[in-house]
Parts: C-alpha cells; sequence; structure tokens
C-alpha cells in the first residue's frame, strides 16, 4: 500500500481507451466485433439517408480491406471555432463527438453515442477518409488511431469527375458532388484474425434495404457486385418472411404513424404456423432483444384481437386470448424512427424509452381496430387462429408444469437424466447426447459436479411440420422442456433454468448433424429467449484419433487427417463412427473438459435470414427444398462422413 500514489494513476488520452478495452465499444474483437465495425460507417451513411439527404451508399469488401461510400453532405471539414481543429478530425479522435446529440442536423439517427467513426479508427491499422464537399475532396489519413496528415485538399471537383492534386487519391463509385468515402483496414494485433461473413453482411445491409424506402445500397465483395433497393419497404420484408409458408390473408396489414417526434411503421401477416417471428427496428438498429416498443406493439394486438374475438363472439364476454396465442402464426416487423433513443449498451439491442410503449400501444390499436372494421373476413381468420391456439394453451400449460423440483423431476425420468450437484445456472451444464450408447461414456466421463446428461432417442419430432398437439405428445421434447425448466412461450428468466450452457452434442456424421438440426429447430421455434441469450452450444466432436508412439492427436476433418498423417510418417489411426466408440476419458479430453473442448455457440445474426432457411429445409414445401439442395449441392462437403 505504501507503494500506491499518483503515479499509479493512468489516464487514457484520446482513442488510447478504445484501444485498450475495445470490447466495450464494439462488444467483442471476434467475429462479431469486425462486423459491428463495419455496421458503424454503414450507420453513418444510413443517418445521411434518414435526413433526406442520401439516395445511394456503396459498399466494398476486399479481403480484410473495406471501403463505404456515399453520397450524403459529407462530414464538414471547417474549423471549429471553439477546438481550433477541423471538424472532420474531432469526430475522427474525440470520443461522443458529433452532430447527433441536438436534433438539427440529425431529426433521428442510429448513431446517438458518439463513438462509432472514432471507434473504427482506433482500431484500424490503416484508416483514410475522403470527403466531397464545397467543390472539393479533402482528405485525412490514421493509423491505430494516431493521425498521419493533417485535412488536405486532394482534389477539386470538376463536373462529374475529380482533378486531383496529389497521391493522394480514391476511387468513387458514386457520382455526386458530395458524400463521404471511408477506407479502412482493422488492426489485427487487436481484432481477431476472422474473416468477414459475406451471409452476415448480405443479411444486414438486405435489412437495411427494406427498412429505407428509396436508398440503394450496392455491396462489391471481393469484386462480385449486388445491387439492394425494396421498394416496398417493410410490407415487402414480410411478404418476403412468409415466402414458403401458407399464409392465412393475402394482403399484409401495413401502417405507417406520424407523431411530432416518432414515425411508428409496421407491417403483419399470419401464416399457419404455430411460431412468431417478429423483427423489430429503431432507427435502423436491429433491436434483436426488444425493448418499449415491442411491448406496446404486442399489448396492443393482444387488445385488440380479444375486443374483436367477443364482438364475433368467437370467445364469451369471460374469457381471453393471452399474447401468445394471438401471437401464434404472426409474421410482423415493427420501426420506429425517433429522437433519442435510450439503449442499452453500444450495441443497441433493447430499447428502454418508457413513453415509447404508450405511444405504439395507442398507434398500433387505433389503426388496427379500424382495419378489422373494414376486413372483418380477415379478423375472423386470425381470432379462430388464436383461438385454436388458446385451446392449445392449456395442454401446453400442462407439459410446462411438469414436475420442477429436480426430486420430482429425477422420479419423472428415472434412468433419462443424469443430473448434476451443483444448482447455480451459472456454472452447470446439460449435454443432450443421441442415445443410451453416447450417455454411457458421457456420464462416466463428465464432471458429475456440473455436468448433466440428457440422452435423446433418435431423430426427434420436426416442429417445423409439426402443430402443438403432436408437440405437446412427444416424450423426447417434454423430457427437454423439463430438464432445461422452461417450455414453449414461457417468460425468459435466467435465474430459473436448471442449466446456464445447453450443449448438443451428436455424432460427427450425417444422421448426427441431421438430429442436431432438429433440436436446433425446437430451440429456435419454442425456446428462442435461449438462443438470443447465448445458452445454447453445440460440441465440436473429433473424427479422428491419430498416435505415433506416445503423442497422440485429435483431429476434426479429412483434410486435418492426412496433414497429421503426413506430419507424423505411419501413425495409427483411429476413425470415430460415434460418440459411443469413444471411451469416457477420450470424450472427455475432447469433447466435454472446459480446458480442451471445442464449443460453438449458437447466435442469430439474421433473424430473416435463419427463419427463411428454417421454413425452407425444415418445412412442409417439397419443391423450394429440392431447388435449394440442387443449387448448393456443389458447395456440400464430406457427406459421407
Amino acid at each position: 500500500m505504501d507503494d500506491y500514489s499518483a503515479k499509479d494513476i493512468v489516464v487514457l488520452e484520446g482513442l488510447k481507451a478504445v484501444r485498450k478495452r475495445p470490447a466495450m465499444y464494439i462488444g467483442s474483437t471476434d467475429q462479431r466485433g469486425l462486423h459491428q465495425l463495419l455496421y458503424e460507417i454503414v450507420d453513418n451513411s444510413i443517418d445521411e439517408s434518414m435526413a433526406g439527404v442520401c439516395k445511394n451508399i456503396y459498399i466494398s469488401v476486399r479481403g480484410r480491406k473495406v471501403t463505404v461510400e456515399d453520397d450524403g453532405r459529407g462530414i464538414p471539414v471547417d474549423v471549429h471555432p471553439k477546438y481550433n481543429k477541423s471538424a472532420l478530425e474531432i469526430v475522427l479522435t474525440e470520443l461522443h463527438s458529433g452532430a447527433k446529440f441536438e436534433k438539427k442536423v440529425y431529426k433521428v439517427s442510429g448513431g446517438l453515442h458518439g463513438v462509432g467513426m472514432h471507434v473504427v479508427n482506433a482500431l484500424s491499422s490503416k484508416f483514410e477518409i475522403f470527403v466531397k464537399r464545397d467543390g472539393m475532396v479533402y482528405y485525412q489519413r490514421y493509423s491505430n488511431g494516431e493521425k498521419q496528415t493533417e485535412v488536405i485538399k486532394a482534389g477539386e471537383i470538376v463536373g462529374n469527375s475529380v482533378k486531383w492534386f496529389g497521391e493522394e487519391r480514391a476511387d468513387f463509385h458514386i457520382e455526386s458532388p458530395t458524400g463521404t468515402l471511408t477506407i479502412y483496414e482493422p488492426d489485427e494485433t487487436i481484432m481477431e484474425p476472422v474473416d468477414y461473413s459475406e451471409q452476415i453482411i448480405t443479411g444486414r445491409i438486405e435489412e437495411l434495404s427494406y427498412l429505407n424506402k428509396g436508398l440503394t445500397l450496392v455491396l462489391d465483395w471481393n469484386g462480385k457486385i449486388s445491387k439492394y433497393n425494396h421498394e416496398g419497404g417493410i410490407a415487402e420484408l414480410v411478404s418476403t418472411m412468409n415466402s414458403g409458408k401458407v399464409t392465412l390473408h393475402d394482403d399484409v396489414i401495413y401502417n405507417n404513424i406520424q407523431t411530432d417526434s416518432t414515425m411508428i411503421e409496421f407491417a403483419i401477416q399470419y401464416n399457419e404456423s404455430v411460431g412468431e417471428n417478429l423483427l423489430a427496428f429503431v432507427n435502423n438498429i436491429n433491436t434483436r432483444e426488444g425493448g418499449t416498443h415491442v411491448s406496446g406493439f404486442r399489448a396492443a394486438l393482444t387488445k385488440v384481437m380479444n375486443d374483436v374475438a367477443k364482438k364475433e363472439e368467437i370467445i364469451d364476454s369471460d374469457d381471453y386470448f393471452t399474447g401468445e396465442d394471438v401471437r401464434e402464426g404472426l409474421t410482423a416487423v415493427i420501426h420506429l424512427k425517433m429522437h433519442e433513443p435510450q439503449f442499452e449498451g453500444q450495441t443497441k439491442e433493447k430499447l428502454g424509452n418508457s413513453n415509447v410503449k404508450g405511444m405504439v400501444f395507442s398507434a398500433v390499436a387505433d389503426y388496427l381496430k379500424l382495419y378489422f372494421e373494414d376486413h372483418p373476413k380477415v379478423a375472423e381468420i386470425i381470432s379462430k387462429k388464436a383461438f385454436q391456439a388458446a385451446e392449445a394453451r392449456e395442454a401446453a400449460r400442462n407439459a410446462r408444469e411438469m414436475v420442477r423440483s429436480k426430486n420430482a423431476f429425477a422420479a419423472t425420468l428415472p434412468g433419462k437424466l443424469a443430473e448434476c450437484t451443483l444448482e447455480d445456472p451459472e456454472k452447470t451444464e446439460l449435454y443432450i447426447v443421441e442415445g443410451d450408447s453416447a450417455a454411457g461414456p458421457a456420464k462416466q466421463g463428465r464432471d458429475r459436479s456440473f455436468q448433466a446428461i440428457l440422452p435423446i432417442r433418435g431423430k426427434i419430432l420436426n416442429v417445423e411440420k409439426a402443430g402443438w398437439d403432436k408437440i405437446l405428445k412427444n416424450e423426447e421434447i417434454k423430457n427437454l422442456f423439463a430438464a432445461i425448466n422452461m417450455g414453449p412461450n414461457d417468460t425468459y428468466d435466467p435465474s430459473k433454468l436448471r442449466y446456464g450452457k445447453v450443449i448438443i452434442m451428436t455424432d460427427a456424421d450425417v444422421d448426427g448433424s441431421h438430429i442436431r438440426t432438429l433440436i436446433l429447430t425446437l430451440f429456435y421455434r419454442h425456446l428462442k429467449d435461449l438462443v438470443i441469450n447465448g445458452h445454447i452450444y453445440f460440441s465440436q466432436v473429433p473424427l479422428f484419433r491419430i498416435q505415433k508412439g506416445t503423442t497422440v492427436k485429435y483431429v476434426y476433418s479429412e483434410k486435418a487427417k492426412e496433414e497429421a498423417v503426413k506430419q507424423f510418417s505411419n501413425p495409427i489411426v483411429q476413425r470415430f463412427k460415434g460418440l459411443g466408440e469413444m471411451n469416457p476419458d477420450q470424450l472427455w479430453e475432447t469433447a466435454m473438459s472446459p480446458e480442451t473442448r471445442r464449443l460453438v455457440k449458437v447466435t442469430i445474426e439474421d433473424a430473416k435470414e435463419a427463419d427463411y432457411i428454417f421454413t425452407l429445409l425444415m418445412g412442409e414445401e417439397v419443391a423450394p427444398r429440392r431447388e435449394f439442395i440442387i443449387a448448393h449441392a456443389r458447395e456440400a462437403q464430406n457427406i459421407d462422413v
């Protein structure tokens, strides 16, 4: 304590704090954080679009190099009267700076915390920016957040072309007298050496094109050019989400309500499924965890559907639909554009403004009441769908009430669940394994203090095709709900879960992949909160054991096996056909030990695409699935493994 003095107090100046604690600003330094960097720059261009001054955005991804260009107003470059610096330099180096804290320049925007572009600059080994403004092109360059040049005049705009003055040049892809072009390369000493995902980026860009009617986005993915423009907006998005499903009514219910400070836009269409598919956005930000806007929307839908059903005498005056009843088969998108949204955290996945719930409730309820009065047939169809859900609700309640305590559960499923001794869900894990042959070594090899084993029998029910009657009668599914202590439509409460991690561990073959997909379908459709909140994992199980003398190596693919064989020269190669062939020590070492196992967390980066894939590959329609398989057959690898 005698050595602790003022000299030990460290002040991280400028952007050093970002480089020291990057996860505080972008969530992580893995692939998700890598994509967040791109989103931060794109969101600035989207904010220009919401301000009505940007019609085109060009995005290029070439390896680790990213370029984002727009035809907005261009970031100001004049000298700030208070700080005596170019405004461009300020927004690139000073945290919590920008024009989005006031309501003068940006009425609504996604980037409200004033850290987006600064963070990208701080975490990029090379960062260059070109601004077209006032007939000139201005340029500045940074490295790891450190300024390499002053703001300089790099060229003059002459018509639709640029007369460059020196070596600092850029290839503009949008003809416009104003705009901003940003080029950056993430710093690989901070950001993990992972690749961008074409699927994830494409999904986000397409999503933005639906949310911003009239905006054209172009993606150049390593030379492959794709253009996105959806004039139908979120109503078109709902139709797309319902493609491959049997809808209950032809037209998408859509409205756009403008208040003094908020624009509330929503689109609704029902289908014959038993699940809900709701996407919610605020200022183009996907609020995956919902918030007050979602609460208001759901409450309005429930209130109106109860009123309609009672008026039409579908239910008695003393009965009522629950929120789960009226949301069965619902596909919906809600989008708010508003001043000063209060997001939780920099990644903005939940809206917290308390006044929004009542505002959304009133807007949605008022419109739906009038709509159903004008479209009584649609109201009747949806009410009857909710009535069927209500009838199934009682059976669902019985299934969810299946023995909650651990002692009672053990009596209900003798010989099935191998329970762990700890009860803290932050420490416990449930391994879902295929059959008794896999359960044997898993039970023997596990750490009994925190790892539980639940065997399931073969391929469980495909819930994408099944109704509630079949789902709730399926023993394997009921056992799974009871083991986790959460059933369909239960309110998510992490403190009530039996296990903080639910790990799917199946054989590394086609059948194992199919079983894993069926289980994931169950979680995605009926326990989605577990996926959203990061509770679901699957274990990567090795295919081969390579031994040379006393040296042992486990590998997970044919290619890795071939490389290991070359490395060891004439080793003993053992191929595991299933988990049942592994002894307990091997299974512990490769798939269950926290020190050596390989777990993959299941996440939802693109809910629209995830819903489409589950519907396509697991749903009733055969023809679209066949077309998908034919189109992607050449991409399949190791199908016999």
